[in-house]
């Protein structure tokens, strides 16, 4: 299975991580399924799905909302990076995605834009090997405004001095295509793990 690149005269790529570079999402399911258990909350798998590319304080903030809780975001965040963290060694690559990475790295710039933290994504990238080929990464600290909102892409295209139009971002969720969209950029979407699966 190869994605479908469209044709233009791009400037630069820009790729979320998780779901998208590397196949973590059911390593983040499990790890949020662990740390939600012992606050005694439910976190159904088609809702984290549906959530991929919010940020993990705003999804303990929702979830205290719906379940009427008080979990403290700040404290099962990091507990559910550390699970996560402890299940590194058997993160995969998404190998449809690695090709392209591969055959554009050094003709076109790429930047990493994320919701997650800069941690979690540093420590993802490093243990595939692909930290040296992505200088630039902008995720959760560093915008104010999550996707759907394009600030994130748009930041990264003034990083590289490449303008929105000439972007082409690479995404496994809808918010983060909608972001795109909303960003003036062409995007190709990345299929789910379930969907790799099948085809």
């Amino acid at each position: 299975m190869k994605l479908n690149i469209p044709v233009g005269d791009f400037g630069a790529y820009l790729f979320d991580c998780d779901g998208t570079i590397v196949d973590s999402m059911p390593l983040h399911f499990i790890a949020w399924t662990r740390a939600f258990a012992e606050e005694g909350c439910p976190f159904p798998e088609d809702k984290f799905y549906a959530w991929g590319g919010v940020p993990s304080r705003m999804i303990v903030a929702r979830l205290n909302e719906e379940h009427g809780l008080k979990m403290d975001p700040e404290t099962v965040a990091k507990r559910k990076e550390g699970y996560y963290y402890a299940s590194l060694n058997e993160l995969q690559p998404i190998h449809m995605v690695i090709e392209v990475i591969d055959a554009a790295y050094g003709k076109i710039p790429f930047a990493v834009v994320s919701g997650g933290t800069q941690e979690s994504v540093n420590n993802s990238l490093t243990q595939l090997g692909l930290g040296d080929k992505f200088p630039v990464r902008v995720c959760a600290e560093d915008y104010r405004h999550h996707k759907p909102d394009p600030e994130c892409f748009l930041k990264a295209a003034a990083l590289l001095g490449v303008e929105p139009s000439r972007c082409l971002v690479f995404e496994d969720t809808d918010i983060g295509v909608e972001a795109a969209k909303a960003a003036g950029m062409q995007w190709v979407r990345v299929p789910a793990p379930w969907e790799r699966k099948t085809n």
